[in-house]
């Protein structure tokens, strides 16, 4: 699960598990994009969420 450390500048720290999940939703909602342009306006339509600790 993500962990948030407090400091100078607020880190997220993402477990395994995090980075897998982001991952997978970024392939399932990219597997249609045609090119560098089409992915970003893709990912920039959908917001993508961690859970936070």
């Amino acid at each position: 699960m993500a962990k948030i450390i407090e400091g100078r500048r607020r880190v997220i720290r993402l477990s395994t598990d995090d980075i897998l999940n982001i991952v997978r939703e970024y392939q399932q909602l990219t597997k249609k994009s045609c090119c560098y342009e089409h992915t970003r306006e893709l990912l920039n339509k959908t917001p993508l969420y961690i859970p936070e600790e």
